[in-house]
């Protein structure tokens, strides 16, 4: 199966018509939350509960009883867990705590950007743009709906990216930008009457949130009197890696056919987390109408999940006969996430996916 990806940095840059060389920077804001003090906080935790946290605090703090930061010899302090015994699941845990303490903050952005008013861009929901800063070309997917008044981007920091480095250190308000586009093949199916579900991890929520805010800001979620149910299954590591999960939320309580299920794999280090923690495609199953699917006739890896029971109280299933599917992420998921769409009946010609990385 192949997976339809962006276009590469320079090849995007050659190739899509240019918008404008002078769209206005009008926000930079951080998604996710600078979550150092519980990171420490678990970790110390983790050393204290097999018995070694003397040690850890002597290994890692310095004469104000602070971290040492960057000085910290964190592969000395994994092979001395590994020394003491400590059981798989805390040694998991711990290599993921180290790596969220040495993410870069912020490393979940929000950007948005005024195009000329005299230039006139249109774009479908779910197409992207090639953004360039300091000469540095990326497409991105417009997060925002055609009917906003600018074009907004949901960006990840990749240290040593060709454009988020950039744009993490020096893009400020008042910059300006180079705009190509759209192009992308991964839009919105307009009109249909089917329900939705709309699959992603990380940054492939972007295309989503402009899907879901222009079928609802247009009215296209009623058929006949009636709300269509509109899902959004969106996998990530932490809870704050939940890009727009603010506005997620706020669509959920306000609206009864709107169902927004997310799934976190590493939340549980830093606190209690009672919702979903499987992979996107695993959850996915967990709300398919139980008489929809031969659980039996599936794949392993996903026949248990068919038969699980959902983490959230949601009075409404999937039929796999009246769903529009997308999916966006990382190509090696969105690979897993069509399977699985595959494996429980959807038709082919309805389903969307687009991959990047």
């Amino acid at each position: 199966m192949d997976v339809p990806e962006h276009l590469g940095h320079h090849e995007a840059a050659e190739a899509l018509p240019l918008v404008t060389e002078s769209a206005v920077v009008t926000e930079v804001a951080a998604m996710d939350e600078n979550r150092t003090e519980a990171v420490e906080d678990a970790l110390a935790a983790l050393f204290e509960r097999n018995g070694v946290g003397d040690w850890y605090r002597d290994a890692t703090r310095d004469d104000d009883e602070g971290l040492q930061g960057s000085d910290v010899d964190w592969d000395g302090v994994e092979e001395r867990a590994a020394d003491a015994g400590f059981a798989d699941a805390d040694l998991d845990a711990l290599g993921d705590l180290v790596a969220r303490h040495e993410r870069p903050y912020p490393s979940l952005l929000r950007v948005r950007v005024r195009v000329d008013d005299d230039v006139e861009f249109s774009f479908a929901p779910g197409q992207y743009a090639t953004v360039t800063f300091d000469g540095h070309p990326r497409p991105y997917s417009i997060a925002s709906s055609p009917t906003a008044d600018e074009l907004e981007f949901c960006i990840r920091r990749v240290p040593g990216g060709t454009l988020t480095s950039d744009v993490f250190q020096y893009l400020e308000v008042g910059d300006t930008v180079t705009v190509r586009g759209p192009n992308g093949e991964m839009v919105l199916d307009d009109p249909s009457e089917r329900d939705v579900a709309f699959l992603a991890t990380g940054t492939g929520v972007a295309p989503f949130k402009s899907m879901v805010d222009y079928l609802y800001e247009t009215g296209r979620h009623v058929v006949d009197g009636h709300e269509r149910d509109v899902w959004l299954f969106l996998g990530a590591a932490y809870e704050d890696d939940l890009a727009y999960r603010d506005a997620f939320r706020a669509l959920d309580r306000e609206h009864d056919g709107f169902h927004f299920v997310p799934t976190l794999t590493r939340e549980r280090h830093l606190g209690e987390w009672r919702g979903e923690t499987e992979y996107v495609q695993r959850v996915l199953l967990k709300y398919v109408a139980d008489d929809a699917v031969d659980a039996s006739a599936l794949p392993d890896g996903l026949r248990e999940y068919a038969t699980g029971e959902p983490a959230l109280d949601v009075d409404a299933r999937i039929d796999p006969e009246n769903v529009d599917v997308y999916a966006c992420g990382v190509t090696a998921m969105v690979e897993q996430l069509v399977d699985a769409t595959r494996a429980i009946g959807v038709p082919d010609d309805r389903t969307q996916f687009e991959g990047f990385g």
